[in-house]
């Protein structure tokens, strides 16, 4: 069996702004570790698995550049632009699509996917690792789409959970349902029953089985998923940043919709695996405190700064031509740049990204 990884590297990560920016997205942003960026993280994580000449990151054509600049690891040819902007179903459908077209001498049937993130904290290495091998030895044997199910430490109201039913094979099980963001009484309520995951975004199965999983269950793009995989044959170009025209117009006639909606809540083949291994969903912000090291104050600290009876803050400056400082600051983020300076609260933090919309609306796209 050949086994591919797709990393899905689309957005840019507004909640982090001003340190991401349109040029310099989330992904290739040392966040969590201060030798690699979380792309690298990504793939280092699963190299061990999937040698990086099989791992495909797919992203949008303004961070084609700057992520192929980031990645030498990966071939250029590998790191792809979508031909217009839509959901993660389009995206998934393309990457079927697009390694059918490469790997010619392998079935469908013969190909086993891991769709992965580019933005999560996972530690360690090897349990990780460890999963990915157990679910793949079971799809292998099993026409099924499987997801990893984290083990929630907490009533978070962030994240889908999904809720599990039989086991199946050592840590696998049979999904009953996946649940939106819920409510604080409702996360709550799913916790005690103990039946319930957060939904990790992350996932696997053979070309075959997500084909025509997807013709079964949203054959809006499933039906067309081989006619992409035609107008992919012959390009076998390191720019792919230049379309034929009817792989363009054919990728834009496809609804936008997520990959949960079209085809992970619908279908009748899904299993789940239990993570053994730390997961954070690096959203914004508040969530380094959950994934950096902090000083005896519980503060954040990059760069040159200088705290005086200061608790709780993150304070980040990438600007070396002055020093930040701060006095009594409890619970705030700091965030200097060469050209910007964000703070907010921490319990605000979800929120920055309204700062980049008002950016936008005032006409300052030069901060983006």
């Amino acid at each position: 069996m050949k086994k591919v990884a797709v990393i899905m590297a689309g957005g840019y990560g507004e909640r982090f702004w001003p340190l991401s920016r349109m040029k310099k997205p989330k992904q290739i942003l040392k966040l969590t570790n201060n030798n690699f960026n979380m792309l690298q993280e990504s793939i280092n994580r699963i190299s061990d698995l999937i040698n990086p000449k099989d791992i495909f990151i797919i992203t949008s054509k303004d961070l084609l550049t700057p992520i192929r600049n980031s990645l030498k690891e990966i071939p250029e040819e590998n790191i792809i632009a979508e031909p217009a902007k839509r959901n993660t179903a389009p995206c998934l459908a393309l990457a079927s699509a697009i390694i059918s077209a490469r790997y010619k001498e392998f079935s469908s049937d013969d190909i086993l996917m891991a769709v992965l993130t580019s933005d999560h904290k996972i530690e360690p290495k090897e349990n990780f690792v460890n999963s990915i091998n157990q679910i793949f030895n079971f799809i292998e044997k099993n026409n099924k789409l499987a997801t990893i199910g984290i083990y929630p430490t907490r009533a978070e109201i962030g994240y889908g959970y999904i809720e599990i039913g039989n086991n199946y094979d050592n840590s696998i099980y049979d999904v009953l349902s996946f649940r939106e963001k819920p409510n604080i009484i409702n996360a709550n309520k799913y916790i005690e029953t103990g039946n319930f995951l957060w939904n990790s975004g992350m996932f696997f199965w053979k070309l075959s089985t997500f084909n025509n999983e997807m013709i079964k269950n949203y054959p809006e793009i499933g039906n067309f998923i081989k006619d992409l995989e035609l107008l992919y044959k012959d390009v076998n170009s390191i720019v792919l940043d230049t379309y034929n025209e009817a792989a363009k117009t054919l990728f834009e006639s496809f609804p936008s919709i997520s990959i949960d909606y079209a085809l992970m809540e619908k279908s009748k083949e899904v299993v789940c695996s239990k993570s053994n291994f730390v997961w954070d969903d690096v959203g914004a912000w508040d969530s380094l405190d959950r994934v950096r090291d902090k000083d005896i104050n519980d503060n954040i600290i990059d760069g040159d700064i200088l705290l005086l009876d200061s608790n709780n803050c993150t304070v980040i400056n990438e600007n070396n031509n002055f020093t930040v400082t701060g006095y009594g600051l409890e619970n705030l983020v700091i965030i200097s740049t060469n050209d910007s300076i964000m703070i907010c609260p921490k319990e605000k933090a979800q929120e920055v990204k309204q700062i980049v919309t008002e950016l936008k609306n005032s006409n300052k796209t030069h901060l983006l």
